[in-house]
């Protein structure tokens, strides 16, 4: 079954399937690069690696289970009272120790065969590049390090969770594609659009001068959703998280019911 949507599919954002989405899209990128690229050019995935931990750096304090004693009457043997009270303050609070996860987080590389240099960087945000801790300071590390270089950067937002990293008057919009040409900074390219809309094809920057391939997200999104058979994954009787306004919300219920 197809995707009911004429664009970004809200369901796929649910953090139990967009991690193997992510994953999906990047190999079919790839893929899809490697047909139009020419033999100057090799595209590989790349991986970042950082140690996450998702209750923050405070440890975290849980209160065991109390027994509740009975007041000791005033007449009752001291050394009776005093045992109780020593092995009262001698029992151990139960803490848990917040485990930190290894995360490991794919992107793509377009090199120059020749001479082997980093043309083009393009990312997908993954939740942790956008909610404050370790993901989104290792992300943003990693960009302005490409920002300060002659690599251009494509940078794909397909989630409505959590702040932008862009700044300024934007345009509104559910989710961004952002295309940073190296020799045209600060200056960039911005494509906003909305749950509605169909996910705008964009160029490839290459070597300045240089034809700019034109990839279709939109059609990997559809073409991932259904070999990844999502239809049978997302339980189309609930609504989408993060919540959508009500007018969204009414439009994704009547496009679920034509489905």
């Amino acid at each position: 079954m197809p995707s009911p949507f004429p664009g970004m599919n809200p369901y796929l954002e649910n953090p139990e399937l967009w991690s193997a989405v992510h994953s999906r899209l990047i190999v079919a990128i790839a893929d899809a690069l490697a047909d139009t690229l020419s033999q100057e050019y090799r595209i590989e995935i790349e991986k970042r690696t950082y140690w996450s931990d998702e209750a923050g750096d405070d440890l975290l304090i849980g209160i065991p289970d109390v027994a509740l004693l009975s007041r000791v009457d005033r007449n009752s043997e001291t050394n009776q009272a005093n045992a109780v009270a020593e092995k009262t303050a001698m029992q151990p609070t139960r803490i848990l120790l917040p485990i930190p996860e290894e995360i490991n987080e794919r992107y793509l590389e377009i090199r120059e065969v020749k001479t082997g240099k980093v043309i083009t960087v393009i990312e997908i945000l993954s939740p942790k590049n956008k909610r404050t801790g370790e993901g989104r300071e290792a992300y943003l590390r990693k960009r302005r390090r490409f920002l300060a270089t002659q690599t251009h950067l494509i940078e794909i937002d397909l989630l409505r969770s959590n702040s932008s990293f862009l700044q300024g008057q934007l345009p509104l919009s559910d989710y961004h594609i952002l295309i940073s040409r190296s020799h045209e900074r600060p200056n960039a390219d911005l494509y906003a659009f909305s749950i509605r809309d169909r996910i705008p094809n964009f160029p490839i920057p290459l070597r300045q001068g240089e034809l700019e391939p034109i990839l279709d997200l939109q059609a990997l999104v559809h073409q991932i959703y259904q070999r990844g058979r999502y239809d049978l994954a997302i339980d189309y009787s609930q609504l989408p998280q993060p919540s959508l306004s009500m007018e969204d919300e009414a439009w994704v219920r009547s496009l679920i019911e034509k489905s």
